[in-house]
């Protein structure tokens, strides 16, 4: 969660509706360098208005590329999608499997946002029935005892269903793909 409650915190108080000043656009950067921003509301509120600059891809592409990266590496990204499946938190396996993925797919560069291409690769993949089954049958789940499998084909079916949510609900935050030409 971010210390910050408002983009006026960070420095800056830019709105849709207008093109950021210099001053602003370096104060956005600055945050993004700093580490500040570890939520992805406010990651993706920044990287909106930097996208929208002339100048995007020469001189402010970078520092969205390391900031995502930091984002997912620090773990908010995984930390964010347990916050949405509070009941049965999202599988750090399948986010750690995602991201190997993600590494050896030759399209992942066409896209600054390492954050968006792991939720892009879970759903393009279909990894969560597959870790969804996986987890379900895992004695630890049940207190050391082995499922029924019936039981397990139950809770298979929760965790599909809210691991599924919690991508589905941070990938609204992208209306269109986050790429150079805005296709995928």
């Amino acid at each position: 969660m971010s210390v910050f409650s408002s983009p006026s915190e960070y420095g800056y108080t830019h709105t849709p509706r207008q093109t950021p000043s210099i001053t602003e656009v370096n104060q956005m950067k600055q945050t993004l360098r700093s580490r500040r921003v570890n939520t992805l509301t406010e990651l993706r509120r920044i990287e909106r208005i930097l996208a929208s600059l002339p100048n995007f891809a020469s001189e402010h592409i970078h520092d969205l590329t390391e900031s995502f990266g930091f984002y997912v590496s620090s773990n908010n990204l995984l930390q964010e999608l347990r916050g949405i499946s509070r009941q049965y938190p999202f599988s750090t396996e399948l986010l750690e499997d995602a991201k190997a993925r993600v590494y050896h797919d030759p399209n992942s560069i066409r896209s600054w946002n390492l954050a968006w291409l792991l939720l892009v690769k879970i759903k393009a993949d279909q990894m969560i029935p597959d870790y969804a089954h996986r987890t379900s049958r895992q004695p630890a789940m049940w207190g050391g005892v082995v499922p029924d499998p019936r039981h397990a084909a139950e809770l298979a079916s929760v965790l599909i269903q809210e691991w599924t949510r919690a991508v589905d609900q941070l990938l609204r935050h992208w209306p269109t793909p986050p790429t150079l030409d805005g296709s995928w």
